[in-house]
């Protein structure tokens, strides 16, 4: 196996202690001798499991740990979302701070995992064990083993995508021990879940492994919203013990859900209509479902997965992945269009009068993936210079189809509908929805090669590098419906070009389990990454530079308290250069336009005492855009990035029972961030803080039963407010959840 080295603590130290007493037994068993021998004392201690805190990554492309890795990494493992009764990576993401939560637009308005981290959108930044994962979709935590939010352009690793990182999937996969574990919940909003991972070893090289999922029910604080579903992921290993390794699984998902488009911000504050009366309204029933009695969200996603590893060598070893994944998505959900012609008093000073433009929206959208990736680690010596080397290839098909939805034939008149404001009923009639004839189809195709190094002069000093070269083509053609016109227009365009991505850090080690670091690192994004899109003009358009981003970091990393316990901070600057802005003169669209984000943050993940467990991060970040401007107005802020985030998660155990208290802030998040006076509406999300307490108890070692408890002050605040102000989803109100789990 390639040496891949890790500051483990010895765990031979009784071994040794019991070897080094032999002498002295023997000499004690000698007649002549008339002495008490006095055996050295022995102290055996039990190594109790971090539930918090882990040591690693697990991708290839990272060879050092986690402390003596230049670069902000954040890993949330399966314990820690156990105790607090997550369930999708939306939640899960809650431990992670810096990271907040958006709402798509009219045919995205149920989003799936849409996510902004260090200001920039990381909604196509999702990756499983290392390959990206498409499709807009909610997707469930069942088979995770943990976590891990990379912090930072990721083009070195990871090649086009984010500017500011990517958040990697890690399954769970068959193990030499057995065990067996099932889960059921049920909350306040009478949904039921059940959870099983079941992991069998057929022989010591041989093992397989069965997780599962089924759940339906409610939404808290939501009225007539459910999400139902069930998912299943098989999976076997040969070869555990042994220097060949392989892995075949895979994960089926199936969800069935009613989608939530929300309810309107008519009585919030911030709230501002042009009309006097509607602008005094005061608040909707959070409850209230706007969407209709036919409304529905179906996801199939599929994903097959054979992984090699290989220890060629003593220091060389091999991994190779290849995976095939499809995902289909077909929705129907009636929005709100609450702008100012959305919302309408009918001439009538009483509230029960007022209604709310309701819009119908269609999504029927595949994605497919086809990867391969191979990667070589290699560990060598050139003098007094030890090397952690990793070299790889990886080739990629994405691809994606979509079929238009519309609830009128080109150039037929658009059909509206309304509901009444404060009492919507879901069985009024609606327009329905039908195929126009539209779609749009774009496909691309990655090839790339990868090289790291991470030099390392003697125990103090390291100096770690790295450069990946993608070569990428994009096709694109559509047949769309322009603004304003009656008539399917076709569009095919296409893109390719050769990025080069790198990185690069210097790292000192004050002591064996600390390190101060420095890194920089380059990224490029080039147009329609995000959903092979093109366009004629843009950021999209065919002709657009990729955009560049430029990360400096400088950070400290520290595992205390014999390693239990990681305490990281870190200083930074990203800069995302070549976005598009408005000429103030010649009023054309130009790539001339910068967003610089600069932070710091802070963590601490692990145990302080063998019973008390803590997971804490705080985040604060200043955006500014540079040299945007529209065609009337200069920006001068950057939305839906709140200054200041924090999270804590903290758990105490005692004699078979289990306290936990959690926290999160999220500062104010601007919408509206120009120069133009104008009145907005609602300008902003109010910033806000949520308490969740958790109590469990073990009945028997196989045996336990958890009670969560969130929002316990029941905190009214908004979780996600769409681009125009008009719509929100609120977060969730106290609520509680049981759950049982058995061992066997």
């Amino acid at each position: 196996m390639a040496q891949i080295k890790s500051r483990k603590h010895n765990r031979t130290a009784p071994l040794v202690a019991l070897a080094a007493s032999l002498p002295l037994m023997t000499h004690a068993a000698t007649p002549a001798q008339d002495e008490t021998t006095v055996l050295p004392k022995i102290t055996v201690q039990s190594e109790v499991e971090n539930k918090y805190k882990a040591d690693a990554v697990s991708s290839p492309k990272y060879t050092q740990p986690l402390v003596d890795t230049p670069q902000t990494i954040s890993v949330i493992k399966k314990e820690l979302l156990k105790e607090q009764g997550a369930t999708s990576l939306t939640e899960a993401l809650r431990n992670t701070p810096g990271i907040t939560l958006q709402l798509g637009e009219n045919g995205n308005t149920s989003a799936g995992d849409a996510f902004q981290m260090r200001g920039f959108s990381t909604q196509t930044s999702t990756y499983v064990d290392g390959i990206r994962d498409l499709g807009a979709v909610t997707r469930d935590v069942f088979n995770l083993e943990q976590i891990e939010v990379v912090k930072g352009p990721s083009g070195a690793e990871a090649g086009r995508g984010s500017a500011s990182g990517y958040i990697n999937l890690v399954t769970k996969l068959p193990q030499t021990e057995n065990s067996s574990e099932v889960s059921a919940t049920y909350n306040t909003a009478e949904h039921s879940r059940l959870t099983a991972d079941i992991n069998q070893a057929i022989n010591d090289n041989v093992a397989i492994r069965l997780n599962a999922m089924g759940q339906e029910g409610g939404v808290e604080g939501r009225d007539f919203i459910e999400n139902k579903g069930w998912a299943i992921a098989p999976s076997i290993a040969f070869g555990l013990n042994t220097d060949t390794r392989l892995y075949l699984y895979s994960q089926h998902v199936r969800q069935r859900n009613i989608p939530d488009g929300g309810i309107p911000t008519v009585g919030m504050e911030g709230f501002y209509n042009t009309n006097s009366i509607l602008n005094a309204a005061p608040e909707v029933n959070r409850e209230n479902y706007y969407g209709n009695v036919n409304d529905y969200e179906d996801v199939d996603a599929d994903m097959f997965t054979a992984k090699i590893e290989s220890d060629l060598a003593k220091n060389l070893k091999l991994t190779n992945i290849t995976r095939l994944g499809k995902t289909s998505m077909n929705r129907v959900l009636t929005g709100m269009n609450t702008g100012s012609a959305g919302l309408r008093t009918n001439g009538s000073n009483n509230p029960k009068d007022w209604e709310v433009n309701r819009s119908r929206q269609g999504l029927d959208q595949d994605n497919k993936i086809l990867a391969n990736q191979t990667t070589l680690n290699w560990n060598v010596k050139t003098g007094a210079i030890e090397h952690d080397v990793v070299a790889g290839l990886e080739f990629l098909k994405e691809e994606q189809d979509t079929k238009i939805l519309a609830t009128q034939m080109p150039g037929q008149t658009a059909v509206t509908s309304w509901a009444n404001l404060y009492h919507p009923d879901r069985n009024a009639a609606v327009p329905a929805l039908m195929y126009n004839g539209g779609y749009t189809h774009g496909i691309s195709e990655t090839a790339a090669a990868y090289l790291f190094d991470t030099l390392k002069f003697g125990e103090r000093f390291q100096l770690n590098g790295g450069v990946r070269v993608d070569y990428y083509d994009t096709e694109y053609d559509a047949l769309t419906l322009p603004s304003n016109s009656s008539v399917l227009v076709p569009s095919k365009l296409g893109a390719h070009d050769t990025l080069v991505s790198w990185k690069l850090g210097g790292l000192f080690k004050p002591t064996s389990f600390s390190s101060v670091y420095a890194s920089y690192a380059k990224s490029l994004t080039p147009p329609g990454s995000a959903n092979f899109t093109l366009s004629d003009t843009g950021a999209n358009s065919s002709a657009a530079k990729p955009q560049e981003t430029h990360h400096y970091e400088v950070g400290t990393k520290w595992d205390l308290l014999e390693g239990k316990l990681a305490l990281n901070g870190a200083v930074y600057r990203t800069e995302n250069e070549n976005q598009f802005t408005i000429d103030p003169i010649s009023q054309l669209s130009v790539q001339e336009a910068k967003k610089r984000v600069d932070g710091v943050e802070l963590s601490a993940v692990g145990q302080i005492t063998e019973a008390w467990n803590v997971s804490a991060g705080v985040a604060h970040m200043k955006v500014k855009q540079l040299n945007q401007r529209t065609a009337t107005a200069t920006t001068v802020a950057e939305r839906w990035s709140p200054e200041w985030t924090a999270s804590l998660w903290s758990t105490y155990d005692i004699a078979g029972f289990k306290l936990g208290l959690g926290a999160r802030y999220v500062d104010e998040q601007k919408r509206v961030v120009t120069t133009d006076t104008t009145p907005a509406q609602m300008p902003n999300i109010p910033g806000y803080v949520v308490f969740d307490a958790m109590a469990g108890y073990s009945i028997n070692k196989n045996a336990s039963v958890n009670l969560n408890v969130y929002n316990l002050a029941d905190k009214d605040y908004i979780s996600t407010l769409n681009n125009g102000g008009g719509r929100v989803v609120l977060g969730q109100p106290r609520s509680a959840a049981l759950t049982f789990n058995y061992k066997f």
